[in-house]
């Protein structure tokens, strides 16, 4: 009688094991009805959301709603490129910018040329540009009595067109990788209302020397219903000038609020920081700018060095910077195959530490690293591995850290203020027209670790609608018992 139980004991647990099975087979890719609700009351269908949602540390994902579909990820593909970069180049990576001279510098004074040559580095802000003038400065140089030469040829310089993308050339999202790459190539214009004055006062930084603005912004006292549309701006070129023209109406209501923008081609650019940074330390500059290779007779005066990668990578994924993904990805290229760095060569890079993991995502379609693409693809649930393989690395702590944090910083900054949620999402974010995504990790309220993809491609995803539907997929994720 007592192995009859036991056998019946035995045979009530299989089937209550198989029970539970099928029932996760069957729940794990059915959206749950928070997501459902959500998607109703926002009138979008499911057709184009991707989801995908794994424990850490458990060998199965909770959910995974056509989780193997190729979607357009935009922005989260730079967790890929960065965690790449990361465990190929380390996070202890600079790059540098060397400075020659064609002449001995005698008595402070150059009679020849200046050279910078650009190895790349992401991060060559105004700042970091006027702490290396300030070490030529420091070294002795005083009197440049020759040309500004730019040496940009670490990078190939595969394209010229900022507008191929969406003909907005002057946003800078839209900056192009240039091995010589200064302040983004862009300026901030700050507009703050000046009700005394009846005007709107702009601050330009940094101002280039060939920079000029003119301001014939009306201030009004209609309550603000957004600023920059009701901006006009118009850009005139001409012998290595630049006037910007600010025009149309601006509302006190509005406050502070900022605009960068490209301005001018990298060269007349690089010309006007030098020429006022350089007149502020004290130098005297008298010549012109000129691009050209860094010739082998040349005189190593100085070499500047970036912030290490792991700083870098915060910047890229916290604000979501596409122009820094994009040098990231040609630094790959150029560290595995040397100069001139390609987009292809970064690329291989990609896919060789892929296969090195033994990942294998044929739908895997990358054109810059940055997600700034109609051609990139992947899906929800190899953007998810990518993640699972970063919290298993080495450099894991620099990865996550490098991550937008819910109702803190980056794009998430002004997120999730009034939720269960501040603090717990590490998110990289993304959104194109027509797509929006979001990928990271949440720590649930049970203090469980979650790796969470959601890619949504539909004509309304990069709407408010789209934004809600989103956060009612991490709120299900955050609260689930």
């Amino acid at each position: 009688m007592r192995n009859c139980s036991a056998k019946g004991s035995i045979l009530l647990l299989l089937a209550c094991c198989w029970f539970s099975a099928a029932v996760c087979a069957a729940t794990a890719d059915t959206i749950p009805e928070p997501i459902a609700a959500a998607l109703k009351r926002e009138h979008m269908p499911t057709r184009g959301l991707s989801l995908y949602v794994h424990e850490i540390g458990k060998p199965e994902p909770l959910l995974s709603v056509a989780a193997d579909a190729p979607r357009h990820p935009a922005s989260t593909i730079k967790l890929l490129t960065t965690l790449v970069a990361l465990e190929d180049l380390s996070p202890a990576h600079r790059w540098k910018t060397e400075v020659y001279t064609s002449a001995p510098i005698l008595f402070g004074r150059l009679d020849g040329d200046l050279y910078l040559k650009g190895y790349g580095d992401p991060y060559l802000v105004a700042e970091n540009f006027w702490l290396m003038l300030r070490a030529l400065r420091a070294q002795g140089l005083e009197h440049i009595h020759g040309d500004l030469v730019l040496d940009q040829s670490y990078f190939a310089g595969e394209s010229d067109d900022a507008a191929e993308f969406d003909n907005q050339p002057l946003r800078a999202y839209n900056v192009l990788p240039n091995a010589l790459l200064v302040n983004f190539q862009a300026v901030n214009f700050h507009f703050i209302p000046q009700p005394q004055n009846k005007r709107v006062h702009i601050v330009v930084d940094p101002l280039p020397v060939n920079l000029q603005v003119e301001n014939k912004i009306t201030l009004t006292d209609n309550p603000c219903r957004g600023w920059a549309h009701a901006l006009g701006m118009k850009l005139l070129q001409q012998q290595g000038q630049t006037k910007v023209i600010f025009s149309g109406t601006y509302d006190t209501d509005c406050g502070d609020n900022e605009l960068f923008r490209v301005v001018s081609p990298p060269a007349p650019f690089i010309l006007g920081m030098f020429r006022t940074l350089w007149t502020e330390l004290g130098g005297r500059f008298e010549g012109g700018v000129r691009e050209q290779t860094t010739p082998a007779a040349a005189n190593l005066f100085y070499t500047a060095s970036s912030p290490p990668l792991a700083d870098i990578i915060r910047s890229i994924n916290k604000y979501s910077n596409n122009v820094m993904a994009r040098q990231l990805l040609l630094t790959l290229g150029a560290a595995h195959s040397g100069a001139p760095a390609t987009t292809a060569k970064g690329i291989q890079v990609v896919r060789q530490w892929l296969t090195q993991r033994a990942l294998d995502f044929p739908e895997l379609a990358l054109e810059n690293g940055a997600g700034l693409s109609r051609a990139e693809t992947i899906s929800a649930r190899h953007l998810g591995q990518i993640l699972l393989a970063g919290w298993r690395s080495p450099y894991m702590p620099e990865f996550v850290s490098s991550l937008p944090i819910s109702a803190m910083d980056g794009t998430l900054r002004k997120r999730f203020n009034s939720t269960e949620l501040p603090g717990q999402l590490h998110m990289k974010t993304g959104s194109l027209r027509d797509v929006r995504s979001v990928a990271g990790y949440v720590q649930d309220r049970q203090g469980r670790r979650m790796v969470v993809v959601c890619l949504h491609n539909h004509a309304r995803a990069d709407t408010a609608a789209g934004e809600a539907v989103q956060d009612a997929i991490l709120e299900w994720v955050y609260a689930r018992p």
